[in-house]
């Protein structure tokens, strides 16, 4: 379950609409329900796997647009016919979780009802990555991006114009590795937490 809220909204042009609009083509097929408007400038979302709701929550941090809270616990089914019509324990802990998200260096944190200490265990990894990220130059995210696509760091060295090493390089600099290995640990935690959370609700 993620609850995001636009930073600075009053400030800057609503990104609601166009993010839902990404997510629901794009993360069709990670959603339980539609991601939705729920408030002015937030939006919230119920995800199908703990590998999914990191992944977005990772793309929502890197814009620095969104302060993400990330809740864990049961959502009694059947579900509503929405995401506002939905509710549970994962939706009061990510309504705990974006209110210390906003006050967070990462902007995103992590929150179980019933409170576990597994989940607590998370917060600060998942602050590690996110800042790591942060610190990507736009070589970095280059690189990133071109293997999202699935093609090989050959074939990107290649679209870049560069060399197979400068590509090795960049990959290095960037935590390239380091986050992938990272992004399979973090969602199998936040898996075994969620299911702690479930049972223990």
């Amino acid at each position: 379950m993620i609850t995001a809220d636009q930073r600075n909204s009053r400030r800057s042009a609503d990104a609601v609409a166009e993010t839902l609009l990404r997510l629901n083509k794009e993360r069709r097929d990670d959603l339980a329900l539609a991601a939705e408007r729920t408030a002015g400038d937030e939006v919230q979302m119920l995800l199908n796997s703990a590998r999914a709701t990191l992944e977005i929550a990772l793309e929502l941090t890197r814009t620095g647009q969104w302060s993400v809270g990330i809740g864990l616990g049961a959502v009694p089914t059947p579900y509503g016919a929405t995401v506002r019509a939905t509710n549970g324990p994962a939706f009061i802990a990510a309504r705990t979780a974006i209110d210390r998200a906003k006050k967070s260096p990462a902007k995103c944190t992590v929150e179980s009802v019933p409170s576990s200490e597994l989940a607590r265990d998370i917060d600060p990894l998942l602050e590690l990555l996110i800042l790591m990220r942060n610190r990507r130059t736009d070589n970095g995210w280059q690189l990133y991006d071109l293997l999202d696509t699935g093609i090989t760091q050959a074939d990107a060295a290649e679209k870049l114009g560069i060399s197979p090493q400068s590509a090795s390089q960049r990959a290095l600099v960037a935590g390239l590795r380091t986050e992938e290995d990272a992004v399979v640990a973090l969602a199998n935690l936040l898996d075994r937490a969620h299911s702690d959370a479930e049972e223990g609700a």
